[in-house]
């Protein structure tokens, strides 16, 4: 199968306002590389193409599947960002509704489906199943429209993104790309395959809109104060859905997701490396860890609540904005005591500021430190979600409280430490 290729110029209008004679224009240039792509024999495509697209033409039997398959489906989801936390619980969601699901994964030299590996039919060959990967990056728009001409979607989820908060500024320009005018892009690329009017499109958005906040706890009305460029970059990506949602009648909608945790969560994320660390000191793998701001609070829930408020949001009738939050706010200092209680043991905290220490309690061990190059340039001190909104119209309510995801955090790497100490 060839891989079709956008000249440039083409590319380049992407970006130009659409009049109609543009869209119809559009339109003809997808079906033409569309036809383009199922004639032309794959001889001439890289062997990496060819690859990924004999594994994602193949069904739970084994047997090919084309466009028409694809049509008789209910229902067909298109996940960006499939291989982090929240793109494999809501893979997994989905797949035990009976959704055929389509994830876009970046070129890697290595495998990186590490979180979703577990939900191909045949996980030792990567093969098989209900979900197909599609190779495409949030900053090549050609990727995009010619995963959706090709995947003809019910549903888009966009997760992708530079997510961590403290990276963001020293990735500025790259996070921008991927989170602000990613978003822009993938929006564009539904109207130029023509599909604005049957795709259901979800953003994920978050609470660090909120940032230096000016109201407490934060609703869909509390006005934004981004305090990063991670931040910033969403907020724009907030706003572009409203205004294609406003613009072009587009089901678009914005999830403002506040801090969800879990076994999954990146191993440089303040809460998993919390647990980790504690498991390797249970296990007698490391004296102490370090750690910025102490004092930051957050509304801590775990994922798998959070994707299924995700799915809840594209099956109403009308697109709307949702906050999604426990409504309860808790420090990083007490979720590190919550992990060493979790293990039978207790923190007590010495000393002030960077000299702050925390010791175990009984062996008088040093457990904690503080590290000033954890801090951020510009600190959100406190965010607290009220979800009022999305328990009236969705009927969603977390069912993991903060103690249960700290437990299952803490199980889950304390098997993991011990089946490899240097994970």
């Amino acid at each position: 199968m060839r891989v079709a290729t956008f000249p440039t110029a083409d590319k380049e209008k992407l970006f130009i306002p659409c009049t109609k004679a543009t869209i119809s224009r559009k339109q003809s240039f997808v079906k033409a590389q569309a036809a383009n792509m199922s004639t032309s024999d794959g001889a001439t495509g890289s062997k990496q193409a060819r690859l990924v697209s004999n594994h994602n033409s193949k069904d739970l039997n084994g047997t090919t599947s084309g466009g028409d398959a694809v049509n008789a489906r209910d229902k067909v989801a298109l996940i960006t960002g499939i291989t982090g936390q929240d793109g494999s619980y809501l893979a997994e969601f989905l797949l035990k509704k009976n959704y055929e699901v389509h994830g876009i994964i970046r070129r890697a030299s290595t495998f990186n489906t590490t979180r979703i590996e577990h939900l191909y039919a045949d996980p030792k060959a990567h093969k098989g199943g209900r979900m197909k990967l599609h190779y495409g990056d949030m900053t090549d728009s050609s990727s995009l429209v010619k995963i959706i001409n090709m995947v003809k979607p019910t549903e888009i989820y966009n997760l992708a993104a530079q997510s961590h908060v403290k990276v963001s500024f020293d990735l500025s320009e790259y996070t921008a790309e991927v989170d602000a005018v990613g978003t822009l892009r993938i929006l564009d690329a539904i109207r130029t395959c023509g599909m604005e009017k049957s795709v259901k499109f979800y953003q994920a958005s978050t609470s660090e809109l909120y940032g230096k906040v000016v109201e407490t706890p934060q609703n869909e009305q509390t006005p934004f104060y981004p305090r990063s460029p991670y931040a910033c970059a969403k907020m724009y990506g907030f706003w572009i859905v409203i205004n294609y949602r406003e613009a072009y009648d587009m089901f678009a909608c914005n999830g403002i997701l506040f801090n969800h945790e879990s076994p999954r969560r990146g191993e440089n994320f303040v809460t998993r490396k919390i647990t980790r660390s504690v498991a390797k000191i249970l296990l007698n793998q490391m004296e102490y860890f370090e750690l910025g701001n102490l004092d930051s609070k957050r509304d801590w829930g775990h994922a798998s609540d959070y994707v299924e408020a995700m799915w809840m949001m594209l099956q109403r009738d009308a697109p709307a904005d949702f906050v999604i939050a426990t409504g309860e706010t808790h420090s990083v200092r007490e979720f590190v005591e919550a992990a060493f209680k979790h293990i039978g043991r207790e923190i007590t905290w010495r000393g002030k500021g960077v000299e702050e220490v925390g010791v175990e309690r009984n062996t008088d061990i040093v457990r904690v430190r503080i590290n000033p190059k954890y801090f951020r340039p510009t600190e959100v001190d406190l965010l607290q979600g009220d979800a009022s909104k999305a328990k009236r119209e969705l009927n969603w309510t977390p069912k993991v409280s903060f103690l249960e995801l700290v437990s299952d955090m803490m199980n889950a790497d304390i098997e993991l430490m011990k089946k490899n100490p240097i994970a």
